[in-house]
């Protein structure tokens, strides 16, 4: 089958009249590997979660995935980008092991013949070395800095052959983080809500600390990370999170049946000021979930922004996320898109989310 499988894509690579092959393509990871490939990527395994959307944006299309985390095709199925790419749904997903397991499935993967493989590179080597004895290319990437995540479209961006759709990409997050950086600075420290957002909550209560990157938006929408002095993510007690009352709790969108009434039903934290005040919220969901980094983060951005300064920002959203669906994924969003990306039936009793209601 492998050899069946090179002699098929070293047809395919024979290009233009003069039958000439392709370039080889040669990427460096961000654990700075060297990773060559015969010409672009037509099979691509993404592992990381976030990856496969984004991936898919870049691309245009489902064609070239052929393999995903199964937390990735759970954004999926059931909302807009099952809508827009309805094939991915197809795409196998028993790659690695059940909830937020990274532990690659080599069988299955062989299985696919990928061209590449993403994987996490900030974790331990035995999720990536049976990837690559199996003698897979692997591209391994990082999470926690926007950098990186500007490094994902990149390194995405080369291996399809669209630089181009990529570096429009990265230039529009660079444009929203410089627009809304200079008005956030201008936000006196003792302005700045407490924010804390739980990674899980149902199964424990498990935090973003000041190396994560839900600490850097946090950051630059004009809050302050209550849990700043942890790393990436930590387990706290109780004790710890009345310790440091948050005026405004993140619920993350990875617990499907998580929502603001189990934190506000919870006797241990009624005394807080973000239950009290009814500023608990639910993290969008549009073509991927928008509390990692993903290719949909500068709307992240401005929706926080407008969370923790209803009176300060406006940012007419739905026109933005339409305008920059359009660029991303070449279709348009309806009303009832906007209010399911933005949750507004879990999010509706939140103080001030009427800002987000259609007028």
């Amino acid at each position: 089958m492998i050899l069946m499988r090179t002699l098929i894509m070293m047809s395919v690579l024979m290009i233009g009249a003069g039958g000439a092959i392709a370039e080889p393509i040669t990427i460096l990871d961000q654990r700075e590997r060297t990773v060559t490939l015969e010409g672009e990527a037509e099979r691509v395994v993404t592992i990381p979660i976030p990856a496969a959307s984004m991936f898919m944006a870049v691309d245009g299309s489902a064609d070239r995935l052929v393999g995903m985390h199964q937390l990735s095709k759970a954004a999926i199925k059931g909302y807009i980008l099952e809508r827009f790419f309805p094939e991915a749904l197809k795409i196998p997903s028993d790659i690695t092991g059940k909830g937020f397991s990274f532990v690659p499935n080599v069988e299955e993967l062989l299985k696919l013949e990928p061209d590449l493989v993403f994987q996490w590179g900030h974790l331990n080597d035995d999720i990536i070395d049976p990837i690559v004895n199996a003698g897979l290319n692997v591209a391994l990437i990082k999470i926690g800095q926007e950098a990186f995540t500007r490094r994902w479209l990149e390194i995405m961006g080369t291996v399809l052959g669209k630089e181009e759709k990529a570096a429009e990409m990265i230039a529009w997050r660079d444009d929203v983080q410089a627009m809304l950086k200079t008005e956030t600075d201008k936000i006196a420290p003792a302005d700045r809500p407490r924010v804390l957002y739980f990674m899980n909550y149902l199964s424990e209560l498990r935090v973003a600390g000041g190396k994560s990157y839900n600490n850097f938006y946090i950051d630059l929408a004009g809050g302050q990370n209550v849990a700043n002095e942890l790393g990436m993510f930590a387990v706290v007690g109780v004790e710890q999170i009345i310790a440091w009352d948050p005026e405004v709790i993140l619920l993350n969108g990875f617990e499907a049946k998580l929502s603001p009434e189990d934190v506000y039903n919870n006797p241990l934290l009624a005394d807080l000021s973000a239950v009290k005040n009814r500023r608990v919220y639910k993290m969008p969901l549009g073509g991927y979930r928008w509390d990692p980094p993903n290719q949909e983060s500068p709307l992240t951005w401005l929706w926080l922004s407008m969370v923790l300064h209803p009176e300060t920002f406006d940012w007419g959203l739905a026109e933005r996320i339409d305008e920059s669906y359009q660029k991303i994924y070449g279709q348009g969003v309806t009303e009832a898109d906007v209010d399911n990306i933005l949750r507004l039936d879990m999010n509706a009793t939140a103080a001030h989310y009427e800002i987000f209601a259609p007028n």
